[in-house]
Parts: C-alpha cells; structure tokens; sequence
C-alpha cells in the first residue's frame, strides 16, 4: 500500500504554497498518495506516514502556522516521518542561505524530540503588489530556485519509496 503524504505549507502570500504544490507533486510522481494543505487548517495527522511542512522567514522567525503545527502535533510526529522547509533569503549567496537556516534551526528548537529525515533552505520571493506598506516598495524578487526544489523532493520521496530495481 502506498504511504500516504501530507504537504502543509505557512505562507502570508503564496509562494510557499507555489513550492509545497511541487514538492507535492514530485512526491506523487514517486507513487507517494499526497494531501496538500494550509498549515493553519490541518489538526490531524493521524491518517499520515509523512508530514512535510514548509514556511516562509518573515523578520528572522519562521512562519508562526508551521511552528505551530508541529509543537500542537509533537506526539504524533515522533512516530513519523518528517521533513521541513523553509523560504527565506532573497538571493541564494552563501551567507544569506546560512543565515537562513540559523533562523530555521531556532525555530526547530522549540521541538528538540522532533528529528527531520531531511531539513532545507529555498530562495524566497516577494510580489510587493501582495504586501502593505512599508514592504510594498521593496523589489520584487524570487529566489526560488525550481530544479533545488524538485531534487530536494526527489531526496525526500528516495526515503520514502524503496528504489525499484
């Protein structure tokens, strides 16, 4: 029987929700039955084997729906597989990715019994036409970087799916 997915996505205005609908994809691509959902809705994970959640960085701290899921689900997510994401920097230089994921790990800190098979960094991206001001007159910018995206799926599914020989 397939293992059964759940993609949950922390996103204020859609492009984390933009990445989880491709992680979620490749994982299907891989055999895997896959549920994708907003992080704010989901409240029961029991009909999944794997939980993957995803967020974007917002002033240094990731996305307060993604912490939340995890710590009001922390039991359950100890018997299962785990992987975590998170949208960040608004360029892919090597500082900026690494300050990223200092963020992230502080945030993953709050769970300390909590160990993701797989745990990642993605370019983010701002549309300031979405956002109030003073952020709406910041830049444009995506950083996100597909073919990262999708190898990382690729990984995650590589845990999952025995490899057929």
């Amino acid at each position: 029987m397939a293992q059964k997915a759940l993609v949950a996505y922390a996103s204020k205005h859609g492009t984390t929700r933009e990445v989880a609908e491709s992680i979620a994809e490749t994982l299907r691509g891989h055999g895997l039955g896959v549920e994708i959902e907003d992080a704010a809705s989901v409240h029961d994970i029991s009909g999944y084997d794997v939980v993957v959640v995803g967020g974007g960085l917002y002033m240094g701290k990731w996305h307060a729906d993604a912490r939340r899921l995890l710590e009001r689900n922390r039991r359950e997510l100890r018997e299962k597989r785990l992987a975590v994401f998170a949208m960040g920097p608004d360029s892919l230089e090597e500082s900026k990715i690494a300050e990223s994921r200092r963020q992230l790990e502080r945030a993953l800190a709050a769970t300390p019994e909590l160990e993701p098979m797989a745990v990642t960094i993605f370019g983010g991206a701002l549309r300031p036409e979405n956002w109030r001001f003073p952020f709406n007159r910041l830049p444009a910018f995506d950083a996100r970087d597909w073919d990262a995206i999708r190898v990382w799926a690729e990984e995650v599914a590589a845990k999952l799916v025995p490899a057929v020989v």
